[in-house]
């Protein structure tokens, strides 16, 4: 690599690392390519438009970085959890793999808050579920929850998928916040967040599925383990 190309690199990723913290602290739009720029310590304050483009470019470039190291982390416990029938073991694959990450990059990190600020935008999401969703380990992750959960219907299937994402960012983005900023958290260390974080995502996973109702009686619901039930409400 030449020594241009090299202060290239060192220059992206001074900019993916100033992006990502100011977008964590403030919100993607609420920051400008030049604040970015100047964080990073850029004279040119066209910098962030030269390396990366649009906002939403560099926004793609922070969750790509990320990603691929995730799925380094997440390789190997899944090849550790082949076979398993198990819904705890494939919810395991799901986060643990984002919480060893968070811990090994120690503190402070603003990977996760910045998650979750992507996750509240309409547009900006898509590009964190396309990215993810295309990686094959969490397609085959996914693929194993439903061998576990045969039952599930698919539009109930892609809803806690949903859920799972958000409380997952959630989760993490509020502990990675108290670590910041040295306030207590409910639990010692990332190994537990994931741990609770497992208990309630099988939860999720297996609760009951509610029939639709138009009425005051609800409709028939389905267990995990396919057993229907009915409820009756009440009029008031």
């Amino acid at each position: 690599m030449t020594v241009r190309a090299e202060r290239a690199c060192a220059t992206r990723e001074q900019i993916l690392t100033a992006a990502e913290r100011l977008f964590a602290e403030h919100g993607v739009f609420a920051v400008s390519n030049r604040q970015v720029s100047e964080a990073a310590g850029q004279g040119n304050n066209a910098a962030v438009g030269y390396h990366f483009g649009t906002k939403t470019d560099l926004v793609r470039a922070i969750v790509r970085k990320h990603i691929e190291r995730i799925e380094r982390v997440r390789r190997r416990i899944l090849a550790e959890t082949a076979g398993s029938g198990e819904v705890r073991d494939w919810v395991a694959c799901l986060v643990r793999p984002v919480t060893e990450y968070l811990a090994e990059m120690g503190n402070p990190t603003w990977f996760a808050r910045f998650g979750a600020q992507v996750m509240t935008d309409p547009v900006l999401r898509d590009i964190m579920i396309d990215d993810a969703l295309s990686s094959p380990t969490l397609v085959e992750i996914l693929g194993e929850l439903k061998r576990c959960l045969p039952e599930l219907p698919t539009d109930v299937r892609a809803e806690r998928r949903d859920m799972t994402s958000h409380l997952m960012a959630h989760v993490c983005a509020e502990r990675e916040r108290a670590l910041a900023e040295d306030t207590p958290t409910p639990r010692a260390d990332w190994h537990g967040t994931a741990t609770g974080l497992i208990d309630a995502t099988v939860g999720l996973w297996t609760a009951p599925v509610t029939a639709p109702t138009t009425g005051p009686t609800t409709g028939p619901t389905t267990g995990p383990g396919g057993r229907t039930t009915s409820r009756k409400g009440s009029r008031r």
